[in-house]
């Protein structure tokens, strides 16, 4: 909760960066009622892909992978009546947390609600849930060789109630002072969770199910329809280094949160364009190979996958992005990086 505590030093200036990329978010925002009064049957199967992706992209970003996807489909439908690894345990317990958020229009931001969600998680598991850590615990890397390194100490399990309680009440208060942009609010609050570390295990994906409810409280609710997990995982490095950086001096209230700050917005602003972009898809006319072609020409990025493409077109199959790109390849338009799942395409000239 020191974020918090003086948040004039926090948020008093503003890096112009940021405040560009807050414009991005804003406009984004200002379009979602444009969109989900015109689309609103792609809305449902976005929101369908996102629940998907977010379930998937956390937790492969703690380890938990289901790399069977029909399996994996069957737990995130709650068709599979076994669950038989731990994995696949904890794997449906990211849905479940993230189903109970959604699932309510009214989910009280409390410590009532963090230990329900942390119950959900481990629920199918052996692990208790639901309840602070009951010892001290350090967040470390671990090298291949065995080295490890300690990253940050959270706070300590005796005060972690109590640094949790803090910082709720004060976000609360901070939001309804209207003082300081919304977001910036929520992107403190995440990096104060999770440098109080809660809980034993499962902080980090608590926390980032809980982040999708807060934004979506304040107004920003892109995270229904394009995940913000799976854009985290796609960048999973910059996501551990901004929160790294940020957490240096964290107990002394001498930490710098823009790092954080800037990593969290730009994911924020990249969800909006995603969805924008695949607003505008939908709305294209001509065949779905007429489609891709139109959003790799005008709107992908310079380097992308086509899972990107997955992302940006729902209900276009891999086989007809694929047949869109060869052809986009022999004319030039782009060429391919490596083979398979990893392939990376990049935009050229034509006839480059």
């Amino acid at each position: 909760m020191h974020s918090f505590v003086d948040l004039d030093r926090c948020l008093g200036q503003v890096p112009g960066a940021v405040v560009t990329k807050l414009a991005r978010v804003d406009v984004g925002r200002g379009r979602e009622d444009l969109f989900r009064n015109q689309l609103p049957a792609l809305l449902t199967e976005l929101a369908n892909r996102a629940r998907v992706a977010s379930i998937t992209a956390s937790s492969a970003l703690e380890g938990v992978v289901v790399a069977d996807r029909a399996r994996a489909a069957a737990i995130i439908s709650g068709k599979a009546a076994v669950l038989r690894t731990r994995s696949e345990q904890e794997f449906a317990g990211y849905r479940a947390a993230l189903d109970y958020l959604f699932a309510r229009e009214w989910r009280p931001l409390n410590v009532g609600l963090l230990l329900h969600l942390h119950r959900e998680l481990f629920a199918q598991t052996k692990t208790p849930g639901g309840q602070f850590k009951e010892s001290d615990n350090l967040v470390v890397d671990r090298s291949p060789d065995g080295l490890v390194e300690v990253r940050f100490v959270p706070v300590p399990a005796a005060r972690t109630e109590y640094y949790s309680v803090e910082l709720i009440d004060r976000y609360h208060e901070a939001m309804a002072a209207r003082t300081h942009h919304p977001v910036l609010l929520v992107g403190l609050f995440v990096l104060d969770l999770l440098t109080i570390h809660p809980f034993t295990d499962g902080n980090g994906r608590v926390v980032r199910a809980l982040t999708n409810a807060m934004l979506d409280d304040a107004g920003y609710t892109v995270g229904k329809y394009v995940s913000l997990e799976e854009l985290i995982a796609e960048n999973a490095d910059g996501y551990y280094e901004a929160l790294l950086k940020s957490t240096h001096g964290w107990h002394e209230r001498t930490n710098d949160p823009w790092p954080w700050l800037d990593y969290f917005i730009d994911v924020l602003a990249r969800a909006y364009e995603r969805f924008e972009q695949g607003a505008i898809a939908d709305r294209s006319t001509g065949t779905k190979q007429d489609r891709v072609r139109e959003y790799v020409t005008h709107h992908a990025p310079g380097i992308f996958r086509i899972a990107d493409i997955r992302a940006a077109l729902p209900g276009i199959s891999d086989p007809t992005i694929r047949l869109a790109l060869d052809q986009l390849k022999q004319e030039g338009r782009v060429r391919s990086q490596g083979t398979g799942r990893t392939a990376m395409w990049v935009r050229t000239e034509p006839g480059g």
